[in-house]
């Protein structure tokens, strides 16, 4: 079986280039978020399908070198994010419960709000009130904010003129925040905007 997975895996790798700058984390990401999105991925022992797609996708992080690639696929295998089962000649890839843990852990590491060609006037307002109980998934939260690009209103607003409602909604989901406690509003205005503006460079 695992003759056959190696096959399976480097298959037809060669003729792409070698990158050892990207980022092993990257990698897993790509990998994780690959199978999750398939849910169940099954190859047949000896098919180049399951590179093939995998390398498809890996375009959003340049060429790969196959050593990292495979390196980084066994690598979450044996530490029990990836399941690897054969049944009659088919190979079938699917993530564990860690492997889920690991990929959400993985998405919100790599958020980033994308900078459109024009901004659409639009400001985005994440409102929070969070227990005190709960003051480390406040912080948390709140360094997230930061590393978006927030720009901080007030003590639990923060701001940004990008639409941002994907990146928000997995915080919210992965943190496990209620309605009650995060919220995102649009508004067209909110006063006196210049050193918003200055702030985000509009």
């Amino acid at each position: 079986m695992e003759d056959a997975l190696w096959y399976a895996f480097n298959m037809h790798i060669g003729k792409y280039t070698y990158d050892f700058r990207q980022p092993r984390s990257v990698i897993a990401k790509n990998i994780l978020e690959w199978v999750a999105t398939a849910g169940v991925v099954a190859i047949a022992a000896t098919s180049p399908f399951f590179l093939v797609n995998l390398v498809r996708a890996s375009r959003r992080w340049r060429h790969v070198s196959k050593k990292e690639v495979s390196g980084v696929f066994y690598r979450l295998r044996r530490e029990g994010c990836l399941l690897v089962e054969k049944k009659n000649n088919q190979i079938y890839i699917s993530l564990s419960d860690k492997g889920r843990k690991k990929t959400e852990w993985l998405r919100i590491n790599h958020l980033a709000i994308q900078k459109p060609k024009r901004w659409d006037g639009t400001w985005r307002i994440v409102i929070f009130d969070i227990a005190h109980g709960y003051r480390l998934k406040r912080e948390a939260l709140r360094g997230f904010l930061k590393r978006l690009g927030f720009y901080q209103l007030q003590k639990s607003v923060w701001v940004h003129p990008y639409d941002c409602r994907n990146e928000i909604n997995l915080l919210i989901n992965f943190f496990g925040f209620s309605a009650d406690e995060v919220r995102l509003i649009t508004v067209l205005t909110l006063g006196e905007e210049k050193s918003l503006k200055q702030y985000f460079k509009l």
